[in-house]
């Protein structure tokens, strides 16, 4: 089981950018496979992003070209730069790791 806690969120204007991260503590981080899920009011949590532990990426289509998922093995830590941010983008974010640890999520809001 490993524990995960978010960082990073805020409020930002529409076109602005946000860098979110996720430490991790316990278990063999540099094996998993990490991700990052968010949820928006009244809707149901979808994913935004994955990151293999060799370093391949899977994006939605919905943030490809904008977000970017990355990782460093060495902080136990994985980042998702959110960049040309949309009101439609506003949700709580989550990191998932291992396909069965979450953390508590961090707030996005975009909004002017």
């Amino acid at each position: 089981q490993v524990q995960l806690v978010e960082s990073g969120g805020g409020l930002v204007q529409p076109g602005g950018s946000l860098r979110l991260s996720c430490a991790a503590s316990g278990g063999l981080f540099a094996s998993y496979v990490m991700g990052w899920y968010r949820q928006a009011p009244g809707k149901q949590r979808e994913v935004v992003a994955f990151i293999t532990s060799g370093g391949s990426t899977t994006y939605a289509d919905y943030v490809k070209g904008r977000f970017t998922i990355s990782r460093d093995n060495a902080k136990n830590t994985v980042y998702l730069q959110m960049n040309s941010l949309k009101p439609e983008d506003t949700a709580v974010y989550y990191c998932h790791a291992n396909w069965n640890s979450w953390g508590q999520g961090t707030q996005v809001t975009v909004s002017s």
